[in-house]
């Protein structure tokens, strides 16, 4: 393991009203340009990423709690992500694979073909973002089996595209208004510890989802069972153990497919390569985006050899898909998790975590649970006393947290979750530093 680099000072600092003067002008000419259905979350305007921290406009310097959504897992620039990139486009942009394939393209589908879960023979198509990647393995997966019928869950975030959005769970903001939407979609009930009825395991969960797919979809229907084994925007939904082998052990027996949408707790994010390692599970087809690419927009679906060649020939693809700037990005991305060894990094970050914030479960009554793996932590905000969600307070907390310099997310069916996704470059102290500062934020606004 080498030493991770740093380009810019990894503090928290505050120099400015906030947001500043320089942030305010911009948020101003946004409003005459920008359409208002494209929101931020946070109302400053990034000019430096590095390790842990974002330095907006005005020379604030934040903690970086979110990382783009989980994408810049190796941090905003990444040495090895910088230098791959500049190389790449000091010889060119853009060919299109479909036209003029290049080596970069083919080296990123051998690097995920090794290092995604099982040793059976794989194969690699890329495009460009999560949903595309989602959506296209629903294609493949019903290309396969001959089938048309898609299994997902409640509380499922999937991507915004037409069959994406009939994927996901969550009306608003994704779907409200958008319809109609792709048919042979069809919703099962997830494994939810925090809020199942008390004792229920993941095989009681499952088979609960399952009697549903045999009695309202008809097993001989199904193509595919899509599912994230750590749900991400729906709140960090981490299922009982054995509610995933279970759903796999199914799709085995029923001639489906099991698709594991990793597209945010993938690529190192959970301690892990990808999640479904964490139960020893073995998806026919993964989608794998976000931090694949060190910030790039990159993504893939990566699954049995055979059934990526049940495709005909321009069946799958797109103009920017597996860009080659992207895929070297990609390459300098997982060069870098492997150097830094970011796996144990984030498993090292999830018991930072736990020691830092555990004690708020009993110590307040708004805490309901404490739950993830590695940089992948949420925390689920309650009324008091009871279980009912409480997105008042998880709304304040991010609040809270960004007026003193922390950056964090919420997210959630209800809006009640606050999750934590830092880089996996993220500093100790910096971690420790926004982990108090967001502890006594609940504190403070959870009386």
């Amino acid at each position: 393991m080498s030493e991770i680099r740093y380009r810019l000072p990894q503090k928290r600092e505050i120099v400015t009203e906030f947001p500043g003067p320089r942030s305010q002008e911009l948020s101003q000419r946004r409003t005459s340009v920008i359409a208002a259905g494209v929101a931020s979350s946070v109302p400053v305007y990034a000019a430096d990423v590095d390790g842990g921290v974002v330095v907006d406009v005005d020379g604030n310097s934040l903690i970086d709690f979110g990382s783009g959504i989980a994408v810049t897992t190796v941090g905003g620039s990444a040495p090895k992500v910088v230098e791959k990139v500049k190389d790449s486009v000091e010889h060119f942009t853009h060919t299109c694979f479909m036209v003029t394939p290049y080596e970069g393209y083919v080296e990123v589908a051998e690097r995920l073909a090794e290092i995604t879960p099982g040793d059976h023979a794989k194969k690699v198509a890329l495009f460009n973002s999560g949903a595309e990647a989602v959506e296209n393995a629903v294609k493949i997966a019903r290309v396969a089996t001959g089938r048309d019928a898609i299994v997902v869950f409640d509380h499922a975030y999937h991507g915004r595209t037409n069959v994406t959005m009939a994927m996901t769970a969550k009306n608003m903001p994704y779907k409200n208004g958008f319809g109609p939407f792709a048919p042979e979609i069809y919703r099962v009930p997830m494994s939810y510890p925090f809020r199942d009825p008390e004792g229920m395991s993941g095989p009681e969960a499952a088979k609960r989802a399952l009697e549903m797919v045999d009695k309202q979809i008809g097993a001989a229907n199904v193509a595919a069972v899509v599912i994230e084994p750590i749900q991400g925007e729906g709140g960090f939904i981490v299922p009982a153990d054995g509610f995933l082998p279970a759903l796999a052990e199914w799709c085995t027996d029923n001639g489906a497919l099991f698709i594991a949408d990793e597209v945010q707790s993938g690529v190192a994010r959970t301690g892990e390569w990808f999640a479904v390692e964490h139960e020893g599970v073995i998806p026919d087809l993964i989608t794998v985006a976000k931090g694949v690419a060190g910030g790039m927009p990159l993504s893939a679906v990566v699954g049995r050899a055979e059934l990526l060649d049940a495709v005909h020939g321009g069946g799958l693809g797109g103009t920017y898909g597996g860009n080659p700037v992207a895929c070297a990005a990609a390459i300098g991305a997982l060069d870098t998790i492997e150097e830094w060894d970011l796996k144990s990094r984030a498993k090292h970050i999830e018991a930072v975590t736990h020691a830092s914030l555990d004690s708020l479960v009993d110590g307040t009554e708004v805490v309901g649970e404490i739950r993830g793996r590695g940089a992948m932590i949420a925390l689920e905000f309650v009324q008091p006393g009871t279980r009912e969600p409480n997105p008042e307070l998880a709304k304040a907390v991010a609040a809270e947290c960004l007026a003193r310099g922390v950056i964090i997310l919420t997210c959630g069916t209800h809006g009640n979750i606050v999750r934590l996704l830092p880089p996996l470059t993220i500093t100790d102290e910096l971690l420790r530093e926004g982990l108090e500062i967001l502890s006594d934020a609940i504190v403070k606004h959870g009386k």
